[in-house]
């Protein structure tokens, strides 16, 4: 099993559990935070005895607070911001593919917001599948208030979450977002009391380890499609991926056990 730095990762019974370490700091996202990530979601690619991810923070604070500003803008705040700092090759380098890593894992990903989810921290938060959080933790687009536009996909996400209005008013105010009203607006799937955030997690997990996996992969893949595309190559995409799910293993369980009349055992292959 990989060993990370910055994170905790462990599969237990088809569930992997990634954790970002840096709970001093509130889990900010420092350059070896954001390639770990990017590491672990990947080896949970490549790993068949993983069916489902779970992606949460250490501590009963955040989620993950954003960026680690200090190791990343102390230059040009130390220069009152003369010395520029290039942040798009940062964008390209780190948090684009770790955002891209996520969105391509043909497995579903459930975040587990417990706190804090700010900046960038937000967007890691929107780019999982599912994502449930407790009343008390609170989304919120902060980039604004360091004369800064959201990016690691919230841009994308966001509008396509809650409608474009409601997304200019969250990127451009920085307001937060507590947990009974992202799940109101559809920010979240769900927010729960913070003593029943581990209970309300588990009952989904329990449902995706169980789950036709190869199925789940490519709804999720084809899906992300339907964002930028159109009806006519949607329709290709269901038809391709419809044709190589009925080779699976899955399919043929899953039509045997209604033929049969039994609950369905999923093998994710």
């Amino acid at each position: 099993m990989p060993m990370y730095e910055n994170l905790t990762s462990e599969t237990v019974d088809g569930v992997c559990r990634i954790t970002l370490n840096r709970p001093q700091v509130y889990n900010a996202l420092s350059p070896g935070l954001i390639t770990d990530i990017t590491n672990a979601i990947e080896a949970c690619g490549t790993d068949d005895a993983v069916r489902v991810v779970v992606l949460t923070g250490a501590g009963d604070k955040a989620f993950c607070s954003g960026a680690d500003l200090k190791e990343g803008f102390a230059g040009a705040a130390a220069t009152g911001g003369t010395d520029r700092v290039n942040l798009g090759a940062s964008l390209r380098a780190t948090y684009n593919p770790m955002i891209l890593a996520m969105r391509n894992l043909p497995k579903p990903i459930v975040g587990r917001v417990n706190g804090v989810a700010a900046g960038a921290g937000c967007s890691l938060a929107l780019a999982c599948d599912l994502v449930i959080c407790s009343d008390q933790a609170y989304f919120s687009q902060i980039f604004v208030n360091i004369g800064l536009m959201p990016d690691a996909g919230s841009t994308f996400f966001l509008p396509r979450l809650v409608g474009p209005q409601r997304a200019f008013d969250l990127c451009s105010t920085g307001r937060r977002v507590h947990g009974p009203e992202a799940a109101r607006i559809g920010l979240v799937s769900r927010s729960v009391s913070a003593h029943e955030l581990d209970t309300a997690v588990a009952e989904v997990v329990d449902y995706y380890v169980n789950a036709p996996t190869q199925a789940i992969g490519a709804m999720k893949k084809v899906l992300n499609q339907s964002l930028y595309s159109d009806l006519e190559h949607q329709l290709e995409q269901e038809a391709d991926n419809q044709d190589s799910l009925g080779h699976s293993a899955d399919f043929a369980e899953g039509v045997s056990s209604f033929l049969m009349k039994r609950p369905a055992n999923f093998s994710g292959r």
